[in-house]
């Protein structure tokens, strides 16, 4: 049962609705919801990263200002839907794009631009790290950022009083709370799933590398605490509700829940939290997230772990390459059409195109593509060069065609859920699909079940995000009474709907297996491409 609108403008002017703000990399957004946890008024603010000196990275005023646009823009979304201005909250959550590096010394003052998660510049440190621990250190980790700093005898190494995130910041300058939720912590530095904290032994490991150098800090004193869902994790300052809202009218004094990174917020607006779970995002990139049962009994390049925001230990699979050289394709047939006086209508375009691989031989007929329009780690490059490729007596018609493209959106993916669901037998009972690849019903949907060989289902909510994902987050720690995050989820959010599932087709599951044999087997073509077409 929907709210009608008289019980949302009561839960709004009794302070009783629930703010979940997320700032992604092209769009920073808010989220404001009603008592049944479902949305009722949002803004937004369009930013850009800039690449200043090398380094990608967003301005502390480019953070400021997009937050506050975005605020005051649900608020006049509040205005308009309602007509009852926005003065108390009953609690608020910030999330953001997890990683990076944000350094502060003893005043508060940040000692070097904010480097972003996409900055690729910490190899050595990766690297050595990874060796250290015996554990996937990506480059784009904070912990990696912060040993590539020292590792480069970089000055400012040594003034460091505090190093955080983006949600972190923001949380830490609304609340003066230097707090993580445990899911963006494990995004800094390895989290121990027993104990819900950083790990023990790889601390002391790290602290122990960088003796040598005598700085006045230790690592374990420089990070932020690590607090679960649910927890408390400050309150809204008066100056904290003047940056938030510069109107004025917003009160001081309320909760906030743990900050949250955006992989921990995709995995609630999805109800992908409890083990045997997983999520599947497929637009210009893809990721799948897999919540483990036991630890993986090896580090692996191809897989980060990270967590849930309660701490479960999480596989994730991350490519940079999915639906941009399939939609390049599909602008061809576009610019066909148009030659031939055609009007398109795109989504019938995509539609049509996309249901036609499902006509396909299960195999792809032969036929071999790949989607790199930039690097992918998970096969070994650090560039790309999109390509199709087929032998003569291959089977080339539009089905095969379509089908293979969609194949290719998923390759690098496939390759290292192969790892966690063949080589390390994890059980997965359902995957979430949500992006761009699964709009047209039921076809990214069962090409992803084939892929994984695991039951696939869409929800309606999936286009909500990670604003909508915080703000549950943030409603959990104030009604959460006794329950689990996904008791919570279950009955107070989702009540039941799971959403449209689809079981994976034996014949697709043995067609995609073939697939990518041809796939692994055709890397040097694409290793060819990459050196000589500069």
């Amino acid at each position: 049962m929907a709210m009608s609108k008289n019980d949302i403008i009561k839960t709004i002017e009794t302070g009783k609705a629930i703010l979940g703000i997320e700032f992604g990399s092209t769009r920073i957004k808010a989220v404001l919801i009603g008592a049944d946890n479902a949305p009722i008024a949002q803004g937004s603010h369009d930013w850009e990263n800039r690449l200043e000196n090398g380094i990608w990275t967003y301005s502390l005023e480019d953070i400021w200002t997009g937050l506050q646009d975005s605020y005051s823009n649900m608020v006049k979304d509040v205005k308009e839907q309602y007509g009852v201005p926005v003065k108390k909250l009953a609690a608020i959550g910030f999330s953001a794009m997890m990683h990076g590096y944000l350094a502060f010394d003893k005043a508060g003052e940040l000692l070097v631009p904010f480097r972003t998660w996409r900055n690729t510049i910490t190899e050595e440190a990766s690297e050595k790290l990874s060796e250290l621990f015996d554990f996937h250190i990506p480059q784009r980790w904070s912990i990696a950022h912060l040993y590539q700093a020292i590792l480069n005898g970089e000055d400012h190494v040594k003034n460091i009083d505090f190093q955080t995130t983006l949600a972190g910041y923001v949380h830490w300058k609304l609340t003066g709370s230097k707090v993580l939720g445990v899911g963006e912590a494990s995004g800094m530095f390895p989290i121990d799933s027993e104990t819900g904290d950083y790990d023990a032994d790889m601390i002391a490991k790290f602290e122990n590398l960088v003796a040598d150098k005598n700085f006045d800090w230790k690592l374990s004193e420089i990070l932020p605490k690590v607090l679960t869902a649910g927890e408390e994790a400050g309150i809204l300052t008066e100056d904290g509700a003047k940056l938030l809202d510069v109107s004025g009218t917003l009160e001081a004094g309320i909760p906030l829940c743990p900050p949250e990174g955006d992989a921990g917020t995709g995995m609630v607006a999805t109800n992908s939290v409890a083990k045997r779970t997983g999520n599947v995002s497929a637009g210009t990139s893809v990721f799948a997230m897999v919540v483990l049962e036991k630890a993986l009994s090896k580090a692996y390049d191809a897989i980060d772990l990270v967590t849930t925001p309660t701490g479960h230990a999480v596989a994730m699979v991350h490519c940079n390459n999915c639906t941009s050289d399939l939609n390049a394709w599909v602008n061809i047939f576009k610019e066909f059409a148009e030659s031939f006086g055609i009007d398109v209508d795109m989504n019938k375009l995509f539609g049509t195109l996309y249901n036609k691989a499902l006509e396909g031989d299960a195999d792809c007929g032969g036929l071999l593509a790949y989607n790199y329009f930039s690097g992918e780690h998970i096969t070994g490059f650090e560039e790309g060069r999109p390509l199709f490729v087929r032998t003569t007596d291959s089977n080339f018609n539009l089905a095969n065609f379509m089908r293979v493209h969609l194949f290719t959106a998923l390759g690098a993916l496939k390759t290292g859920c192969d790892i966690l669901l063949k080589q390390e037998k994890v059980k997965v009972d359902n995957i979430t699909g949500h992006g761009g690849l699964f709009k047209t019903k039921g076809v990214g949907q069962s090409i992803l079940a084939a892929a994984m060989n695991a039951p696939v289902s869409v929800m309606e909510t999936a286009g909500e995000g990670g604003a909508w994902g915080i703000a549950l987050l943030a409603s959990y720690m104030v009604n959460k009474g006794s329950k689990t995050l996904d008791e919570f989820l279950n009955d107070d959010v989702f009540g039941g709907e799971t959403g449209t599932k689809m079981e994976p087709v034996a014949a697709d599951v043995e067609g995609f297996d073939k697939f990518i044999e041809r796939y692994t087997a055709g890397l040097p073509i694409e290793r060819a491409a990459v050196d000589s077409l500069k």
